[in-house]
């Protein structure tokens, strides 16, 4: 049974940053592409930012120069590094492989940015 489980979100100020984590049990997150998504209220979950095997990279348009994700194998997590954030990164981050897969989603962790 897989199962993942982030953590880090919290309330954080316009510019402030977070550094989200997923950790797995019965997911080997070294042999997939791994990936951060997030849902607003009201909205539809959308694609972040994703790790290929080779480390290579890629993010949303809307994240670019500002979230940098990373994988550590030897602790089998992913991470997220979140820095400037905006009022519109409120969410509910959430990890899963990439393309996500439906039995892999977990709670998520809540990113509130607000003064």
């Amino acid at each position: 049974q897989v199962q993942v489980v982030e953590s880090g979100g919290a309330l954080v100020q316009p510019g402030g940053s977070l550094k989200l984590s997923c950790t797995s049990s019965g997911l080997n997150v070294s042999r997939y592409v791994m990936g951060w998504f997030r849902q607003a209220p009201g909205s539809q979950r959308e694609f972040v930012a994703a790790i290929h095997w080779n480390t290579d990279t890629r993010y949303a348009d809307s994240v670019k120069g500002r979230f940098i994700i990373s994988r550590d194998n030897a602790k089998n997590m992913v991470n997220l590094q979140m820095n400037n954030l905006r009022p519109e990164d409120t969410a509910v981050y959430y990890c899963n492989i990439d393309p996500p897969r439906n039995e892999v989603w977990g709670r998520g962790t809540q990113v509130t940015v607000s003064s």
